[in-house]
């Protein structure tokens, strides 16, 4: 399967707790998933087969997908970060 990579957006409010990200479908992977409490969202990285795909198998899992867009990964110099392995 040719899987695509989408950020999608999970708008909370200054008090909502941390709730996680639930389990998703086969056909979709949940990538990273990363609050950012000042700007009130929650993103995540989900790669699936395609948009319309991605964004139902969201709705199933019971988690409200408030904006969703096409996403790369972005290289880094240092991949020792990225492998969570300390300098």
């Amino acid at each position: 399967m040719n899987r695509r990579l989408y950020a999608l957006e999970h708008y909370t409010g200054p008090d909502d707790t941390a709730e996680p990200v639930p389990a998703l479908p086969e056909d979709v992977r949940l990538r990273l998933a990363v609050r950012l409490p000042a700007d009130e969202v929650v993103l995540a990285l989900v790669e699936g087969p395609d948009e319309p795909t991605v964004v139902a198998a969201a709705a199933a899992a019971g988690w409200r997908v408030d904006r969703i867009g096409p996403a790369a990964w972005h290289p880094v110099a240092d991949d020792t970060l990225a492998e969570g392995r300390r300098p």
